[in-house]
């Protein structure tokens, strides 16, 4: 495998797995990103000029763009990222989720299969697909139990129904016409450059402008948070050695609170960059949103023992190397902040 066709690659995940791909393993990955509002080109300042790595503005629900752009580069695999997936916007803006993650995926499915039809025997034969998902298309779960590959789809909200109906685009592509997909179902991933609406950046950011820090409901929702590094290394293994057909849950054993959470980077904040009172006195309590789930939570033993992957960092060491970062790249940060998203509450519906 020499080309890699990454979609959403300019998004945060995405951009880690291009990092990954071309910055450690000397791949080469043809980015293909139409560069909504979270897509951000600095993220990729680190390979920006390697001749490994080029960059094609399109949309993946554009299927002459997706041929043109298959014909020009002729990839040895796909792993398809690009996606809409904050959950509070698609309480309040479902179509573009809709849009881009079921006819999106649909699209560059058709395309990837037009394209492996018209390669010779073996470069078929080689050819892979990895469609990358979410966890939230299990639904929540209770205070005990495991999501597995086998936990039968419950999507809450816009946002995980809309990929859980693309995990199922992709997984009939593969049974229907033959396409080589893998599909993989992830926890929720933080580190560096993570687009501020999130919590943990959110968060962050709030704290260090001494804002306050909101925290949905009694802030009692758990979730299984993965260092996004380690997530992109999990993505390359599952593209390379995992089984045809198959689905690997990828997740990062660290299951927290989001009131834990927050304390956490607050205790973290307090240590590298104090202020007169505690961060922790900033945490404020608002109305939770719509349809949140209580728990999510990642069983990767199937992805551990059938393929050798472990998460490196753990979670104390993940939330230090992220706070640190946000620390020393206010440059990236910043327009962020003042052009693009400030902060505000998203998803609230109106009455």
């Amino acid at each position: 495998m020499k080309t890699v066709l990454v979609t959403g690659g300019a998004g945060f995940i995405g951009s880690a797995v291009c990092r990954h791909l071309v910055g450690d393993l000397g791949l080469k990955v043809v980015n293909v990103d139409k560069l909504t509002y979270a897509a951000n080109l600095a993220s990729l300042a680190p390979i920006e000029g390697n001749p490994l790595y080029t960059f094609e503005k399109a949309d993946i629900c554009d299927g002459v763009a997706l041929k043109r752009i298959f014909e020009a580069h002729r990839p040895d695999a796909v792993m398809h990222l690009a996606a809409e997936s904050h959950v509070d916007r698609s309480i309040t803006g479902a179509a573009d989720f809709i849009e881009t993650n079921i006819t999106g995926s649909f699209r560059l499915l058709e395309a990837a299969r037009g394209y492996r039809d018209s390669l010779p025997g073996s470069q078929a034969d080689a050819f892979r697909y990895l469609h990358v998902s979410t966890d939230e298309v299990y639904g929540s779960l209770g205070a005990d139990g495991l999501f597995s590959e086998e936990t039968a789809y419950d999507p809450s909200s816009p946002y995980s129904a809309s990929k859980a109906a693309s995990d199922h685009l992709a997984t009939a592509w593969h049974r229907t016409y033959g396409l080589p997909v893998v599909i993989s179902n992830c926890s929720n991933n933080y580190g560096p450059y993570h687009f501020p609406e999130k919590l943990i950046p959110l968060v962050i950011l709030n704290a260090l402008e001494g804002k306050e820090l909101p925290i949905y409901g009694t802030g009692a929702n758990i979730r299984d948070w993965l260092y996004v590094e380690d997530h992109a290394r999990a993505l390359h293994t599952i593209l390379t050695r995992g089984r045809l057909g198959e689905k690997y849950n990828v997740g990062g054993r660290n299951e927290h609170t989001n009131l834990d959470v927050v304390r956490r980077i607050c205790e973290t904040l307090d240590r590298l960059a104090p202020r007169d009172h505690a961060h922790a006195d900033l945490i404020t309590f608002v109305a939770d949103r719509p349809g949140h789930d209580a728990r999510y939570a990642i069983d990767a033993t199937k992805l551990e023992n059938e393929l050798g992957w472990r998460a490196q960092e753990t979670f104390e060491t993940g939330l230090e190397k992220t706070v640190r970062w946000y620390l020393d790249n206010e440059a990236w940060w910043r327009p962020l902040r003042e052009k693009t998203y400030g902060g505000e509450r998203l998803g609230l519906l109106k009455a």
